[in-house]
């Protein structure tokens, strides 16, 4: 019998590169193979996103495209991943007939039974959704919790990174801002025990991975009480989030019976030496605490950046938006974090992302404005800013009209956009001359696009993924090979990799990279120490 081969697209954020990753590594053990080509493939899962309506879109493309393909072959299996499913439910299945699975982010771990069963039976469409389980108590929470199986058993192999990870610490969100979808379709927040996080960051690093990047809706929320943890059939359970309150004032209880944030990122730190940089997305702005920041502080291999969504600046709006905090405060911990992490002097300056929405409802231009404010005093290194569009399912959409003219949202998102480029323009700038370490992830957008366009030249067929270290070797080569890496604060750099150096054998190692010029958001530069390249 031939093996099932499975093409998955993903849609979104890292939360859902880190799940399919883990979708497909679990796959691929039980016997199915991997293909890039939908065309070629078994089984084609789309992994989803409800945060935006153009991810949803590109959904609903994609769907709409396999209808012919379905009625010349029928037994393609045809799931649906993610926060679209969770949402829609079996709303999808009405409007897509193509559709043979349906899994929740929340039932990852039941994905393969499902496959088995639409690829054996063809029996109508196999779900698995947690619907109205969302908001479980703490203690039925943890013992019906299977999902942490799948992270437990992670693959974890040299050929399944590019030398960088990540790893999930807490999935799901409390806080219910009023334009959001997450807890909706990801539920309450759940916190892995802090062993079992540790244990997976010393099996990446034992494969080789150097760069780890911990992953939650939002993370530094991460609390674990111990005295309050279950144990079923010998394995920890993942605990239902009780945050501590204190805004930026210590936990009292860190370090005895508890494990916060703080905690686990100095023993990741601490007991996973091999790790050169710890990161970790996305954080919300109150109640991080002076704890963490002094960790990094005193973490040489914890990176100075932080993205921290600040979504408007406006009080108005951040209070319709149940954003929890005001203005003052928002900069208030900015100001914080400079305090503790801004060491230009050293090498180490602290960078800063954000995320904004511009047309929220009700927004007035005098809002707009404050807005602009607060990009020009917060000084990101880049800014995810994007037109509010209502999704179905949130307070918004059922409570606040959707009142901001779409002309008046893509003017003041336009506006957003000029400004966040000027700063991160000059932010790029500021580096020319300097000599930053890079971490080198692969070769570059430009090099991808030559590699399809040109049979000229030695090029590395992959980027983030198998088979990283493949090359396509053709007589002669034409001209140099660009990589592509991030320094400490996330600022991208591409450089030439040498012509006696292999591209493979560059991903996933640090750099020294000295500036020569620098755009909006890419810098360019030039290997500093030709040995450190061998």
């Amino acid at each position: 019998m031939n093996r099932k081969t499975v093409y998955l697209e993903t849609f979104g954020c890292q939360m859902n590169e880190l799940d399919s990753q883990l979708v497909m590594g679990e796959l691929r053990r039980l016997g199915y193979d991997e293909s890039s080509d939908p065309e070629r493939a078994d089984i084609l899962l789309y992994n989803t996103c409800s945060v935006r309506d153009n991810a949803e879109q590109k959904v609903r493309s994609r769907l709409g495209e396999l209808r012919i393909r379905k009625e010349s072959d029928p037994d393609i299996v045809v799931a649906v991943l993610g926060c679209m499913a969770e949402r829609d439910g079996a709303d999808m299945l009405k409007r897509f007939p193509v559709v043979d699975v349906l899994c929740g982010p929340a039932e990852l771990d039941k994905l393969p039974a499902l496959l088995d069963n639409a690829a054996r039976t063809g029996s109508g469409a196999q779900i698995a959704l947690q619907g109205d389980a969302s908001r479980r108590s703490a203690t039925l929470a943890a013992a019906q919790d299977s999902l942490e199986m799948l992270d437990l058993s992670r693959a974890v192999s040299p050929h399944d990174h590019d030398g960088s990870a990540y790893v999930r610490i807490t999935r799901g969100c409390n806080k219910f801002c009023t334009y959001c979808v997450v807890p909706h379709t990801r539920g309450a927040e759940i916190h892995r025990p802090p062993d079992h996080i540790v244990d997976e960051c010393k099996r990446l690093a034992d494969a080789g991975v150097v760069e780890v990047t911990l992953l939650g809706q939002t993370v530094n929320h991460y609390r674990y009480e111990h005295g309050a943890a279950i144990t079923l059939g010998g394995i920890e359970q993942p605990q239902k989030g009780r945050s501590y309150q204190g805004g930026h004032r210590r936990d009292p209880f860190a370090g005895t019976t508890t494990t916060t944030f703080a905690d686990l990122l100095k023993r990741i730190h601490d007991e996973v030496p091999a790790i050169q940089r710890l990161r970790f997305v996305t954080s919300y702005p109150r109640d991080f605490g002076d704890d963490v920041l002094e960790v990094i502080r005193d973490s040489p291999r914890i990176c100075r950046y932080l993205h921290i969504p600040a979504q408007s600046g406006s009080d108005a709006v951040l209070k319709r938006m149940n954003r929890g905090y005001t203005v003052a405060e928002y900069l208030d911990f900015i100001d914080r974090a400079r305090a503790f992490l801004d060491q230009p002097e050293i090498g180490r300056p602290l960078m800063l992302a954000g995320d904004i929405i511009a047309g929220f409802c009700g927004e007035t231009e005098e809002d707009h404005n404050a807005t602009r404010a607060l990009l020009e005093r917060a000084q990101y290194k880049n800014c995810f800013i994007f037109k509010y569009s209502p999704r179905p399912g949130t307070t918004a959409y059922d409570r606040l009209p959707d009142d901001v003219p779409e002309d008046v949202k893509r003017r003041r998102c336009n506006d957003l956009l000029a400004l966040q480029q000027s700063i991160s323009d000059t932010i790029s700038r500021a580096q020319i001359g300097r000599t930053l370490e890079v971490f080198v992830q692969g070769v570059s957008q430009r090099e991808r696009k030559r590699q399809k366009a040109s049979a000229g030249g030695s090029i590395a067929l992959t980027v983030g993924g198998r088979p990283a270290n493949e090359t396509r070797v053709v007589e002669k080569p034409t001209e140099s090979i660009q990589m592509t890496g991030r320094t400490e604060g996330d600022l991208i750099v591409v450089f030439d990799c040498p012509a006696d150096a292999s591209p493979a054998e560059l991903i996933g190692r640090t750099l020294p990279i000295r500036i020569d010029s620098a755009s909006t958001l890419t810098m360019s530069g030039t290997l500093a120490s030709r040995s450190a390249a061998y």
